[in-house]
């Protein structure tokens, strides 16, 4: 079995291939400073609500309600279960995400990026010299804190749009059998915007948010405003009393009160399409208010109505107004759905920059955010699986079931990841430590293990998809490695190379080659090739390295960086080229810019040749992985697309070489 790469710099975007280095690096390997945003706080903010707070913002609809109805109503409609519900959902609320999340993981950006993957990152470099179990350690948890987000990424645009489109069966009872259909249709039509941009979407979801959480709150402050010492339950007294009270339920109903707070890991990953403070302000200036209005109006109208906790979220609404609701409530939940399908972008480069996912094609979706994106594999890879899910249990209940095992777990490794960057790159005392892994780290690992119970009854598919992930991210990193360190092994030195060459005389053709390459230490195989097969070589000699940078446009004159590799006379010479995000990855016209700069090089740009090294994997009986690992590596490789139509060459001046790496 046989599968190709090949032997180009990383486009535009940040790809890669198998065997290169991450794109998106300086020579140094540091990422470029992001730009300052272009658009003004408050778009950006409005743009946030629409894209980032989704998920977050329509657990209302689900989260009280599972919270009465698990275990066939262990927690009873009394003053003490509700005031003690509603506190560990406000307090939940306040410490796992306006504290932990909004005050300090976002704090933890890798250049303005955030998720696990990116916080991973971020701690490895902390470690700086460590021993590499250390960082092998860190880099495998952030994968798996990938492999189970994307696991709640399938989850969640599935859940919150049944549990919208359900209000039907309150407003129009004979309409139940609509509900797959019509969420089918949505969830269709959701994928299908996604090539839009985050920026156009949240600009077009924006402003349904802000009257979604307008909404909340008003229902909520009428309905507060009929029982104010429901306003009590924001006491932590209460929730105390509850655990100690009813150790059992208390227990159990934290794997429904994980579901108000599911959305909190989506604001971290998407902070890269927004930034950091327009995502806070818009936190705290409506999101967080407008949800514990909520949550306290359904907690008193439990109080007030009993019956009313089958669904307290439509009944708090009078029935004239429960229809258009549904439909608000619709389209809040497609934009929960747009919360994770934009933090599965930024998640899936993120992976991919650290050599955990083969080439995709990403393309850039505005010209000033780096962060935004649009990754068309991963989307419909998404939206396949969703439909699956949504057609298999076809409730939001029966998929409440399965929810919360990956929210959870991706919790406490973003906490456990934190507390490393916190005690190797800031510096934190024992103690600040010790305090945030016992409050966060304690509540998070009580969510988990409730969650847990719910394994055998759903749970198993989040995990099932996140083991799925986690295997073939682990699978291409470590075929990676064995490529790269094979294919080295085949290239050799460059300057060995040179020195050769030199010596050997080997006889020079008229005209330019230019030989695309991740870098300057190897030697490219398609001009190891050249020489040993033809016993030529052109006249000058160019091996040329493309990096993509984090801003926007590079200028030409800060772009070209030319290396003589030690002989000027040898007529081989290298150029790296740094790339904005937005500038095209055209190899000939940094060809042409060369030459215009430096007519001393004597390159004819117009008449050069573009030699690219295919590289044949081949399945062997060398160790490194096991049979079956082998056979998933290659398949992915086969499928990886070829980078020369990113790097613009000339179709008629381009010759592919093949060489052979065993796997």
């Amino acid at each position: 079995m046989e599968a190709h790469t090949d032997e180009a710099p990383p486009a535009a975007a940040g790809e890669a291939a198998a065997g290169e280095t991450a794109a998106g690096e300086t020579a140094a390997g540091e990422t470029a400073p992001r730009p300052a945003a272009a658009t003004s706080g408050l778009a950006l903010a409005l743009g946030a609500l629409g894209v980032v707070f989704g998920d977050i913002g329509t657990s209302p609809l689900y989260a009280i309600q599972t919270v009465f109805s698990i275990d066939n109503g262990a927690v009873r409609p009394t003053a003490g279960d509700v005031y003690g519900a509603v506190s560990l959902v406000f307090w939940s609320l306040t410490l796992i995400v306006s504290i932990k999340y909004v005050m300090f993981i976002m704090r933890a950006d890798n250049d303005g990026e955030g998720g696990v993957m990116a916080l991973a990152a971020y701690a490895r470099r902390a470690l700086g010299n460590a021993n590499r179990r250390r960082i092998a350690i860190v880099m495998g948890l952030g994968v798996l804190g990938a492999a189970l987000f994307y696991g709640d990424s399938v989850i969640t645009p599935a859940i919150s749009v049944l549990s919208a489109v359900e209000g039907l069966e309150v407003s129009a009872p004979g309409l139940a059998k609509f509900v797959v259909p019509i969420a089918a249709v949505i969830l269709t039509l959701l994928f299908a915007v996604q090539r839009w941009g985050t920026q156009r979407v949240g600009n077009l979801f924006g402003p349904v948010m802000v009257v979604w959480f307008g909404v909340l709150g008003v229902v909520g402050v009428a309905e507060v405003a009929r029982r104010p010492h429901i306003l009590l339950g924001l006491s932590p007294s209460y929730a105390v009393l509850f655990v100690a009270d009813h150790p059992y339920t208390a227990f159990i109903a934290m794997g429904a009160v994980v579901l108000a707070i599911t959305g909190a890991e989506a604001l971290y990953a998407d902070m890269g399409h927004f930034g950091r403070n327009p995502i806070r302000r818009a936190w705290f200036l409506l999101v967080f208010p407008a949800l514990i209005l909520n949550y306290l109006a359904q907690a008193g109208l439990i109080l007030r109505d009993p019956a009313s906790r089958t669904n307290p979220f439509f009944l708090l609404l009078p029935s004239w107004a429960r229809f258009p609701m549904v439909v608000l409530a619709t389209a809040a939940t497609v934009i929960a759905s747009q919360a994770v399908i934009s933090g599965a972008f930024s998640v899936s480069r993120q992976a991919l920059r650290l050599g955990f996912l083969p080439h995709l094609r990403i393309r850039q979706t505005s010209r000033h955010e780096y962060g935004q994106i649009y990754i068309a594999g991963i989307n419909w890879g998404l939206f396949a699986a969703v439909a699956l899910v949504v057609l298999t249990f076809r409730s939001s209940a029966r998929l409440a079931t399965a929810y919360g095992v990956a929210v959870t777990g991706t919790f406490l490794i973003t906490t456990m990841l934190f507390l490393v960057v916190a005690r190797t790159m800031w510096h934190w005392r024992t103690w600040q430590l010790v305090l945030v892994a016992v409050v966060f780290g304690g509540l998070e690992l009580t969510y988990f293990a409730a969650n847990l119970t719910k394994v055998t009854h759903g749970g198993w598919l989040t995990l099932l998809l996140a083991a799925i992930v986690f295997t073939v991210m682990l699978t291409w990193q470590r075929g990676r490695q064995l490529v790269t360190a094979r294919r080295a092994d085949k290239e050799g030195s460059l300057l060995d190379f040179i020195a050769q060459v030199r010596e050997s005389d080997v006889p020079r053709v008229p005209g330019t080659a230019v030989f695309p390459h991740p870098n300057n230490q190897t030697t490219p195989l398609a001009l190891r090739t050249n020489v040993a097969y033809n016993h030529v070589l052109h006249d000058h000699i160019v091996i040329m390295t493309g990096r993509t940078a984090n801003v926007p446009h590079i200028p030409w004159d800060q772009r070209i960086t030319i290396d003589q590799l030690g002989d000027p006379n040898d007529n081989i010479v290298h150029i790296t080229a740094e790339f904005g995000f937005q500038d095209p990855t055209d190899f000939p016209e940094v060809l042409r810019r060369v030459a215009g700069q430096h007519p001393e090089t004597d390159l004819d740009p117009e008449d050069a040749s573009y030699f690219v090294s295919r590289i044949s994997l081949r399945r062997s009986d060398m160790p490194g992985m096991v049979g079956w690992r082998k056979g998933l590596f290659l398949a992915l490789a086969q499928n990886a697309p070829s980078q020369t139509e990113f790097l613009c060459l000339p179709r008629d001046r381009t010759v592919v070489m093949s060489g052979e790496v065993a796997v």
